[in-house]
């Protein structure tokens, strides 16, 4: 059996440098919420993206079943590469979404 990664994972930068995906994971003050979160990424490296959907405009949100219910928005380039937006919980996710939108846009409009 093979380990290697079938999808790269990245994760998107903001024109001045800002990292809101980490910036949101490393403000989880729950240590098992950020292992649950890197676990899920790491299941979807390996090509299984789990309890995931569309939330239209090319973004989709991977759920994580655990406490507040953590999600992770992501825009996909092509059938391998998975960009990082930026992540929440179920009680933000009007808020994350529109600003995942915005994100993806952001990255779609600077991407080579």
């Amino acid at each position: 059996m093979q380990n290697d990664p079938v999808i790269e994972i990245l994760e998107y930068l903001t024109g001045d440098g800002r990292n809101p995906f980490r910036d949101w994971l490393s403000s989880l003050r729950d240590g098992q919420a950020r292992s649950r979160v890197r676990v899920r990424l790491n299941r979807a490296r390996m090509g299984n993206l789990g309890d995931s959907r569309s939330v239209g405009g090319g973004v989709n949100e991977l759920r994580i079943p655990y406490g507040p219910g953590y999600r992770v928005y992501y825009g996909r380039r092509g059938d391998t590469v998975v960009i990082l937006l930026c992540g929440g919980d179920k009680g933000s996710q009007k808020r994350d979404v529109f600003q995942a939108h915005r994100n993806w846009e952001d990255y779609q409009s600077r991407a080579p």
